[in-house]
């Protein structure tokens, strides 16, 4: 399973969302500091969900890695996209 899948699942099973992105970026940052090589290490997520949209900016992110949890140990970068 890709890490954007895994990305994917987590997210609709912790939020539910009425929207979602997940694009991986990795081939943009080849060479740069943090490209492990897998092709897996930098993403962009867009999502949507009421129960996110209640809470403030920073409750927001942080419930998102919490969400992902082992997963950001694998993620060199990951841009976010909340509402």
């Amino acid at each position: 399973m890709t890490v954007a899948t895994e990305i994917e699942q987590r997210l609709v099973a912790a939020f539910a969302p009425t929207a979602l992105e997940v694009v991986n970026e990795s081939h943009r940052h080849a060479g740069h500091a943090g490209d492990d090589g897998s092709g897996e290490s930098h993403f962009r997520v867009m999502i949507r969900a009421p129960s996110l949209a209640a809470m403030g900016r920073v409750n927001r992110h942080r419930a998102v890695q919490k969400a992902l949890g082992d997963l950001n140990t694998r993620i060199h970068a990951l841009a976010l996209d909340i509402g």
